[in-house]
Formats: C-alpha cells, structure tokens, sequence
C-alpha cells in the first residue's frame, strides 16, 4: 500500500507518453500539411468533396461500407495492393486532409476503394454493382443494395440514368432499375474517389 504513489506515478506517465506520442506529436507534423497543385489542371488535390459526393459520403458511412472496405493503399512491400492495381501510389496523410472523419477502415472483406472513381468511372457499373454485386463481380459476396433502386418494367419514361437489368437478373423481363437519390449521392462519391495523383512524400 505504501507503494501506491508508484503505481498511480506510472499510470500518470503512461497517459501522458500515449497522448504525447499518438495524438499530439502527429498533430503538430501533420497540422500544416496541404493540398497539391496540379499545374496542368490549375486545380489543387484532394479536391475534397462537394455537393452530390458530399451527399454520398453520408450514405456510404450510413450503410457501413466502412465495415468491409477500406480507403487506404498499402506501400510496396507490405501488401499486394499496388500490383492489384488498387492504386499507383501508397496512400499518405495528405489523401485524407478534407475526411471528417476519415474513413481509412480495418477489414478488407472487399477490395480498398481509395481510387474506385478512377478504377470504375462508368456510373451504369456502379448501379449494377449495388443492385446486385453479382451482376458485375461474379462470386462476390457483397449483399444487394436493392432498396436504393425502383424496379420498371416499360421503357416509357425512363430517366437518363436508368438502366436495363440483364435478363438473367430480373425476374421479370425487360427491366429497369431507376436510382434514388441515395443511389446517386453514393455513386457520385464513389466516383469521386480517385487519389492517383502525385504528391512528393510517395514519390
């Protein structure tokens, strides 16, 4: 008991140590970092995320795709993500300056979407994609995000984005699946993703 002092002294220690060298020293390293210029577009990068795509993160953290995808391209050396063509360079601090929070994730029951806009920048592709994963990834295990679609039958009024089922995939032919805003928001930030851009911390 009368080394108790001790004890709380260590704990104490510990605190402050963790705080310092996890939260505080990162901040101060990381607190001025900046977007890129991208001379030939005249834009900077990452651009971060507007309208329809600012819309889409809120569904994709909505729908915890963060649960089974990750946002996050590991070096050479320590995974295989860059010759899955995942992306062409690792991921640095300076991907996630406009993500609050980010959305880095932990499990990889998917495959990382960090570049996913740029991988698959067709819009059809991603519709058919949350419908039905299957249609688009045979084998995958990835469950159907139907209930973000309307199931039309006729050909008559059809919106622009509107697209036709393959057969095998309706149960009753023709059919159309006509996104709901949500569809839309998320594919606008599924779009978005693209980080395949040069910064000189990755070079």
């Amino acid at each position: 008991m009368n080394r108790a002092w001790l004890l709380a002294l260590g704990v104490f220690a510990t605190i402050v140590a963790s705080v310092t060298g996890l939260v505080l020293l990162p901040d101060r390293q990381l607190r001025g970092t900046q977007p890129v210029q991208d001379e030939d577009r005249g834009i900077a990068l990452p651009a971060g995320y507007f309208g329809d795509a600012e819309e889409g993160r809120k569904v994709y953290m909505d729908l915890g795709c963060i649960y089974c995808h990750t946002q996050q391209v590991r070096p050479e050396g320590f995974g295989a993500d860059i010759e899955r063509g995942w992306g062409m360079r690792r991921s640095v601090a300076r991907d996630y300056i406009h993500d609050e929070p980010p959305l880095m994730g932990t499990m990889r029951t998917g495959p990382d979407l960090m570049n996913i806009g740029a991988r698959q920048p067709s819009e059809q592709w991603h519709y058919l994609h949350l419908y039905d994963p299957r249609i688009t990834s045979p084998g995958s295990i990835m469950p159907p995000h139907r209930f973000l679609f309307e199931v039309r039958h006729s050909p008559d009024g059809l919106p622009e984005d509107a697209v036709r089922l393959p057969d095998e995939f309706a149960e009753r032919k023709p059919a159309w699946i006509v996104p709901k805003e949500r569809a839309r928001w998320l594919v606008a930030y599924l779009k978005s993703l693209d980080h395949n851009y040069e910064v000189p911390e990755a070079r």
